[in-house]
């Protein structure tokens, strides 16, 4: 794999994209992690920091501090604007007007599609795009939340296994101890993706891309085929 050739290209079909359908202006959410990080990065090269916002969106007693300030490190090294947006409100006033109870999974799945309600709210107002930070490990395996973290208009790395997220990521000067923090999407505390997943990203990526898939590895694609196919119409 040749980084610097890669990103470029992302850089390149970024700005072909925005410029066939006049866009100028986007929005991310930053979470302090590796791939929203390089996708914001790349977003700044193709549109300049000036076009670009970042909304970090911790909860509270479940975010670590150390994320939100890795993400606006990211933000003030791409000079990038930012705001910062708790969601806890949101999830306060759900929780006391929904009228019926809430699964463990229906109350996580929650905290990634108001997430994603904040950031249309945002693109909707200043005419900008949502930007998503899913990879291609990730989307393969439907690794993601239905209507959440999956709904967005553009995947800058979507064609990128983990793996290579983390070499581009060196490239394009993320800081280290973002390049090497344990993956997690903080929806419950102590969240792990590895440990979820049952399997470290450097294997999946092996056997995603070699294609000597395990049973584990077919279960996971085919327990989530509903998230990457196309919605049935009867």
């Amino acid at each position: 794999m040749q980084p610097k050739k890669i990103s470029n290209q992302i850089t390149k079909n970024l700005k072909q994209y925005c410029k066939k359908h006049n866009i100028t202006k986007a929005v991310l959410g930053l979470s302090g992690g590796i791939d929203s990080a390089v996708c914001a990065a790349l977003v700044v090269m193709a549109l300049e920091s000036k076009n670009v916002t970042a909304l970090l969106m911790p909860e509270k007693g479940i975010t670590k501090k150390q994320n939100v300030r890795d993400a606006v490190q990211v933000c003030r090294q791409l000079k990038i604007n930012y705001i910062i947006q708790s969601i806890n409100p949101f999830l306060i006033t759900y929780a006391n007007n929904i009228r019926f109870p809430l699964s463990n999974l229906a109350k996580i799945n929650l905290k990634a599609r108001i997430r994603v309600a904040i950031l249309y709210s945002y693109a909707n107002t200043n005419n900008a795009i949502v930007i998503g930070t899913g990879n291609k490990t990730e989307l393969t395996l439907g690794y993601f939340t239905k209507y959440g973290d999956g709904a967005v208009d553009i995947l800058p790395i979507g064609n990128l296994y983990k793996q290579q997220v983390r070499e581009i990521a060196a490239i394009l000067k993320i800081p280290n101890q973002i390049i090497i923090k344990k993956p997690t999407a903080e929806l419950y505390r102590n969240q792990s993706d590895e440990d979820e997943l049952g399997m470290s990203y450097e294997e999946f990526d092996h056997r995603l891309q070699t294609n000597k898939l395990t049973k584990q590895i077919r279960q996971i694609i085919k327990k989530n085929a509903h998230k990457t196919k196309q919605i049935p119409i009867m």
